[in-house]
């Protein structure tokens, strides 16, 4: 891939003047006149027209009402990110920061959102990337420019698309510069260094300010906490979408036998990029004593008949929510005896977990069930001293479990971290909210405190669940969970060798 290196400086007009800078080792070295004239020319006119609305137009006004309402008079300031070098002058693809998507549906990068205060309110603008200049010849001298990376939306069709004002981002620093009124100002942190050190000259005590800021993202998290209806559907699209992903690995492990878990992860990289924008987070494709570390994202161990797979994966839909689910599976088809056994115990604690899901019930009583549920059997096959009591208080059980039992799900796969604990951690679960039930043992290689025949054993369930009106519903109940389910699903889907 070659790309056109060139810096930006301003004519008397204020027009930016792309100024073309050879790669040092790039193969042309100078533009002619005749050439960019001639590039000025012969190009049709593809601005659209009458744009109707994005689908949650109406969901992110409503969303950004709810923010408004919470700082009147203060200036706020949600920046989307931008690209990020991934080495030399290659990047990552872009991925816009969640609080800005939840409040204008964009995904552009170096958008950002303004709140300015009036008298009732604010109004919000979105500052984007203009469409490229062809007078100047940005178009295709710039590293921003449309030939290189594609067309974008012009400010008008930006503005229609999102149901906002859209003005250009290059003009926002001067525009925040110049806003000495006297307005507090805050921002979102994290995602655009050039704008926090702007807003960060409008201000006075730096700690003071700092503390605003976080006061900002969490409440931004806290309003992400309970999803709307809009948010449902794109959670459900993704959880569907996920379950086509495992079924298509199941398809596809006699070649991942032939090559190793890669072969796993490429598969289900596939449905989610056919059918979403990206995975949601690295898919975890664990088979055997790998699925004992809980982040396995090497992916490169063998895949054997004998031993399960733990495979922890998720779709992220083209708006950028994600599903998040594991399955852990008998390669052969058949869990042995010893394996059926782990399993089962882990399907008693999810089951436990689940059943403790429901509004107003708090948030922390689905891991208090499934933990109890796997002490008990710890307890019970002699791995760990009862009373179950003592273990619990103790945390004993967590040698073998080591992790929570799940978190909160959305536009983050670990969503609304930032909350605050009194509406997360401590709170009360409430209608529309959604999260992860996943209890596992793991009994690492090397552990000396169980026998030997269960080291190496790693068993996940995980499932995503919608808190609803009168209890719950398992999003993710497309996929079998008991083992017998298990095992007659993959009967079914496993190639005939």
């Amino acid at each position: 891939m070659e790309a056109t290196a060139v810096t930006e400086q301003h004519d008397p007009q204020g027009q930016e003047a792309p100024v073309f800078r050879p790669r040092k080792n790039g193969q042309e070295q100078k533009v002619s006149a005749e050439l960019s004239d001639w590039m000025r020319t012969g190009w049709a006119d593809t601005e659209s027209r009458d744009l109707a609305p994005i689908a949650q137009a109406a969901h992110t006004a409503r969303r950004r009402a709810a923010l408004s309402a919470r700082f009147p008079g203060e200036r706020l300031v949600v920046p989307a990110g931008g690209l990020t070098t991934r080495s030399n002058d290659t990047e990552y693809p872009f991925r816009a920061a969640c609080d800005y998507v939840y409040l204008s549906g964009d995904q552009s990068d170096d958008g950002c959102l303004v709140f300015e205060p009036r008298p009732g309110g604010h109004d919000v603008t979105v500052y984007l990337r203009p469409r490229s200049n062809r007078e100047n010849g940005e178009f295709w001298l710039d590293g921003h420019g449309e030939l290189w990376s594609g067309r974008r939306d012009s400010l008008a069709e930006g503005a229609a698309r999102l149901g906002l004002a859209a003005h250009d981002v290059r003009e926002l620093p001067a525009i925040l510069e110049k806003a000495a009124d006297g307005a507090a100002t805050r921002i979102v942190r994290g995602h655009d260094a050039a704008l926090e050190r702007v807003v960060d000259g409008l201000r006075g005590d730096a700690g003071k300010a700092a503390e605003r800021d976080e006061e900002l993202a969490v409440a931004l998290h806290d309003l992400r906490l309970v999803k709307d209806e809009w948010e449902v559907e794109q959670l459900q699209e993704a959880v569907d979408s996920t379950v086509r992903g495992f079924e298509d690995v199941v398809a596809a492990l006699p070649n991942a036998k032939a090559t190793s878990e890669r072969y796993i992860e490429g598969t289900f990289f596939l449905r989610a990029r056919v059918e979403g924008n990206d995975v949601g987070y690295g898919t975890i494709a664990a088979s055997g004593p790998n699925a004992t570390t809980l982040h396995w994202v090497r992916n490169d161990g063998p895949v054997r008949d004998g031993e399960l797979l733990l495979l922890d994966a998720g779709v992220e839909t083209h708006e950028l929510y994600t599903a998040d689910v594991t399955r852990t599976l008998p390669i052969s088809g058949t869990f042995t005896d010893l394996q059926r056994r782990v399993y089962d115990l882990v399907y008693k604690a999810q089951e436990a977990g689940i059943a403790a899901v429901a509004p107003g019930r708090p948030f922390r009583d689905f891991h208090a069930a499934a933990q109890r549920a796997l002490a008990e059997g710890l307890v019970e096959w002699g791995l760990l001293e009862g009373p179950v009591d003592r273990v619990l208080e103790l945390g004993l059980q967590r040698r073998y479990t080591l992790h929570g039992t799940g978190h909160m799900l959305g536009l983050d796969v670990h969503d609304c971290a930032r909350a605050r604990t009194e509406e997360h951690l401590y709170g009360e679960l409430k209608p529309g909210m959604v999260l992860t039930v996943e209890p596992g043992l793991y009994f690492q290689p090397d552990d000396l405190t169980v026998p030997e025949e269960l080291r190496g054993i790693g068993v996940r369930i995980e499932d995503d669940v919608l808190v609803t009106e009168d209890g719950n519903r398992v999003m993710s109940a497309g996929l079998p969970r008991r083992s017998d389910e298990v095992e007659a699903w993959l009967a079914e889907r496993l190639p005939k060798v």
